[in-house]
């Protein structure tokens, strides 16, 4: 897979999110800052992610996804990068 191919999919199930993936074919790291994350718990805004790139996961295509989200709120906080 292609970096802005997983990130299309990020794109496409957490609508107006902010993506940036970086990867070698099968293992990405993706930062994803959305207003959908505020009040949730990390394993829910993980398993948010996750939703939108299981199809790729469960056929092998897509073989590991390192993922960070932040709120706008996060992002643009002191300290973060």
């Amino acid at each position: 897979m292609e970096t802005e191919a997983v990130a299309q999919l990020i794109r496409a199930g957490i609508p107006n999110a902010e993506v940036q993936v970086s990867g070698d074919g099968s293992h990405f790291e993706a930062l994803i800052v959305s207003e959908v994350f505020e009040g949730l718990t990390p394993i829910k805004r993980q398993r948010l992610v996750m939703e939108t790139v299981k199809t790729q996961i469960a056929s092998g295509e897509l073989h590991a996804l390192s993922i960070k989200t932040r709120t706008p709120a996060q992002h643009a906080g002191p300290g973060v990068c």
